[in-house]
């Protein structure tokens, strides 16, 4: 998730071919329905109690936590997002992409409270719930819910109407509606936590399935926990755990297998990205935010031949007199706020727990970095007063901002108060989505600057001796014997300027992590259209196959030169 790659910044550097039936054209509107996912679902406590020493001096958000989950809310925010379904006469179906209950596997009653909402829900408005597990759910090792179990509980919600269903699985295809089909794909492993547990067998069942939709006249509609794209810099190395193994490869086959469209959650941000594959076929992958946390949102899906639109909807209040009711401990300050705006109360409880979750994460121990591996003594170093540093008010006398000058580092103006107040908006920023803070915005030349001073500030005790160690090391194990010399960095300042050797490879290893997350890709992730299933034709795909293929590797080698050109841009900054 996000909060790691802040983590990874902050302290390592800080330191780092079927192709799609033609249809006839319609632009009429031939399916609406609601998406949400990780509900999180948690059963009340009887009173708050604290959750970090740290906190306490906070009269509001004491009780967050390091998951910045509205726990205690879930149940509540559930309602009110079944509320706002039932009330659009537009949506037909509700969709949920998995963790529907926080710890489903091991507490069943769990799965049977949100289970019971659902039932009321579909009694009191004749609407549809589908749902698929998420990892939170079941297991075949760990507590009461097995996947058999999971199958049991929600039967109404999916399984009863399943087309087909894939063994051993929680896998199932049903209709929606007179033109769509929905392919509920289990991508969960069987026995570990957050890891997806996507096989061959599970990949050619949803390339059948969508051939079978076709075959029947229907379009494929894909939902699964996991995400099948990225949706953060570097997700597969950073976040490995939240996008499905081989993830271009299988992206490649599912829009090949006619697949436009697919709903994940996991990683709890609200993303849409898309991948073409080498025949020009294109699958969106929209992850889908938790509902338990900022910005507490789900999108409204309108399908038509011609596009399919979408929009995000938020939670905006909850049942707070049921929720005290429920709950002792709560302030006449802390349900003001909730009432007055759930959304930005919401926000403000994930700045602080995210805060209390890095802060717990910048330890040697967590990093996973042992005394004598390479880089221990720069980490090391870096986490020794790294907290201290962000801790620091950015502009007031002796702040962060007077600081920093000593170093001819101007960090700009602004409203933030210290650096966790400007990381923890850039997590929230990443969550709610349609996240674009261009190179020379103030967020980030403001981070830029603050990473700037605490590489020169922080790490200036460590010498070039002990990064030169490190990376040698590293570069030793794949073979590269020679290494790195200090002429590299030589002829580096010669280029660049007086930017020391520390700088140049760890600005270097962020650059394109804050590139990637500061500018986001031609996708809206909030509001807006991709083109619907009856745009393209299985003749034109055909005949474009050599053009696209050509279209793929292009957009190969502009990536690789995107990631080089903000490499020397970072560089040019830090130099200036």
């Amino acid at each position: 998730m996000i909060p790691r790659i802040i983590s990874i910044i902050l302290s390592l550097g800080l330191v780092t071919a079927s192709a799609v039936s033609g249809m006839q054209a319609d632009i009429s509107e031939q399916l609406c329905f609601a998406a949400g996912s990780d509900l999180h679902y948690n059963e009340p406590v009887e009173e708050l109690t604290e959750t970090n020493p740290e906190l306490l001096d906070d009269p509001v958000f004491w009780y967050a936590n390091r998951r910045a989950a509205l726990e205690n809310e879930s149940g509540f925010i559930i309602d009110e997002f079944l509320k706002q379904c039932a009330e659009n006469d537009d949506i037909e179906f509700v969709l949920l992409a998995g963790d529907l209950a926080d710890d489903g596997k091991i507490i069943r009653k769990q799965h049977e409270d949100v289970a019971a909402k659902l039932e009321k829900f579909e009694q009191k408005t004749g609407k549809q719930v589908y749902v698929i597990n998420g990892n939170h759910d079941a297991s075949l090792n760990k507590g009461d819910t097995s996947f058999d179990d999971f199958i049991s509980i929600y039967r109404h919600f999916g399984y009863d109407e399943a087309i087909d269903t894939l063994k051993g699985t929680c896998s199932y295809t049903a209709d929606l509606g007179e033109k769509y089909r929905l392919i509920a794909l289990d991508s969960c492993s069987e026995t570990k936590s957050t890891e997806d547990g996507m096989t061959l067998e599970k990949i050619n069942w949803v390339k059948s399935s969508a051939k079978k939709a076709y075959d029947d006249g229907r379009y494929p509609i894909l939902m699964m926990h996991h995400n099948i794209l990225e949706h953060m810099p570097l997700q597969r190395i950073i976040s490995h755990n939240f996008i499905v193994r081989f993830h271009n490869t299988t992206a490649e086959i599912f829009a090949d297998a006619g697949i436009k469209f697919v709903i994940t959650g996991h990683e709890h941000c609200s993303d849409a990205t898309s991948f073409t594959s080498a025949l020009g076929n294109t699958i969106t992958d929209f992850s889908t935010t938790s509902l338990s946390m900022f910005p507490l949102a789900y999108r409204v899906f309108r399908f038509s031949e011609k596009e399919i639109s979408y929009e995000l909807k938020t939670i905006d209040k909850i049942d707070t007199d049921a929720l005290t009711q429920a709950t002792a401990g709560y302030t006449d300050e802390m349900i003001s706020l909730m009432n007055e705006n759930a959304n930005e109360y919401s926000k403000q409880f994930l700045k602080a727990g995210v805060e209390y979750r890095l802060k717990l994460g910048l330890t040697m121990e967590k990093i996973g970095i042992k005394e004598g591996e390479p880089f221990y003594r720069l980490v090391s170093t870096a986490v020794g007063s790294l907290c201290d540093t962000l801790d620091l008010p950015l502009y007031s006398e002796g702040g962060l901002q007077e600081k920093a000058k000593k170093y001819n580092i101007n960090l700009p103006g602004s409203e933030y108060e210290n650096g966790w107040d400007l990381a923890t908006e850039l997590v929230a920023w990443h969550y709610a989505g349609c996240e674009d803070f261009p190179l020379d915005s103030t967020e980030v030349t403001l981070f830029l600057g603050i990473v700037n001073y605490i590489l020169r500030d922080t790490l200036s005790e460590v010498g070039d001796e002990a990064l030169f160690t490190g990376l040698n090391s590293i570069l030793a194990n794949f073979g590269l014997s020679d290494g790195i010399s200090a002429g590299t960095t030589k002829l580096f300042a010669k280029i660049f300027g007086p930017v020391t050797a520390v700088e140049y490879v760890l600005l270097g290893i962020a650059s394109p992590i804050i590139e990637r997350f500061a500018n986001d890709d031609e996708v809206d992730d909030n509001n807006g259209s991709i083109a619907g299933y009856g745009t393209v034709s299985a003749a034109s795909q055909v005949a474009n196959t050599s053009v696209n293929f050509f279209s793929t590797l292009g957009r190969i080698f502009i990536n690789v030169g995107y990631f080089f050109r903000y490499f020397i841009r970072i560089f040019s900054f830090a130099a200036a």
